[in-house]
């Protein structure tokens, strides 16, 4: 089956494409790059790289309009639940952007183009395409109508990060935050484990860890989560 024509691309993506053709390169896997090199000028994962920064900033900044009233935790915490593997694989799905995929033979024939990290990284790479055709406010328009339905669409509960899913049950039964506490750092400077305690209303209720503070309470408060409608794990009050 022939691929689609890219100028149908901008309709699919909701957004007005000046020049369909600048954006091709975000198609191209590296699979399919090392079997054609004569026939593509090069592949997408430096387009990934920038288009990742991209949409950092662009959720970033949605989710700073949006809850002016949370802390760098519970911000950040909402990014990796709206900005992760799964997500922006929907997305590319949604788009059609697996349509004008390209990928090497073996990586088509592996099923390649419905892996989600191989998705999730289309939709990066195009961002980044889209930004350089576009600039910076029709990329932002573009992104910020994409993540508003993730936001406010059916799927919005699982969505949100076990950090605020932990804090909206904390503040509806305890009507206060929970609290994160740093037990232990330990490794290397350059390969650092953080073992992270979570209390709710003076109880510690789990333990997480990670290779940051960040991801270790997100691991603290997803074990929270478990058990946030039991009583707490133990009867220790918060020092």
């Amino acid at each position: 089956m022939d691929r689609p024509s890219l100028d149908e691309l901008g309709e699919r993506l909701g957004i007005a494409l000046r020049d369909p053709e600048a954006i091709r390169q975000a198609f191209v896997h590296s699979s399919y790059f090392n079997e054609n090199q004569l026939l593509v000028a090069g592949h997408n994962e430096r387009l990934e790289f920038l288009g990742d920064a991209v949409i950092g900033l662009v959720v970033s900044r949605l989710l700073y309009d949006r809850y002016p009233d949370e802390d760098e935790g519970l911000l950040t915490a909402r990014r990796a639940g709206l900005v992760n593997r799964d997500a922006l694989a929907r997305m590319a799905l949604r788009t059609g952007m697996d349509r004008y995929l390209l990928l090497g033979r073996g990586e088509s024939e592996a099923g390649g183009a419905t892996r989600p990290s191989l998705l999730a990284a289309l939709f990066e790479a195009v961002a980044g395409a889209v930004y350089l055709a576009e600039g910076v406010p029709a990329t932002r328009r573009w992104l910020l109508h994409l993540f508003v339905e993730e936001l406010d669409g059916p799927e919005r509960t699982a969505l949100k990060s076990a950090k605020s899913r932990l804090q909206e049950w904390s503040q509806r039964v305890h009507r206060q935050k929970p609290r994160y506490e740093l037990l232990e750092t330990e490794g290397p400077p350059h390969d650092q484990r953080f073992r992270v305690a979570v209390l709710v209303n003076g109880r510690r209720i789990a333990e997480g860890s990670g290779s940051s503070r960040q991801r270790a309470e997100e691991h603290a408060a997803s074990l929270a989560m478990d058990d946030a409608h039991r009583p707490p794990l133990t009867e220790e009050p918060a020092l």
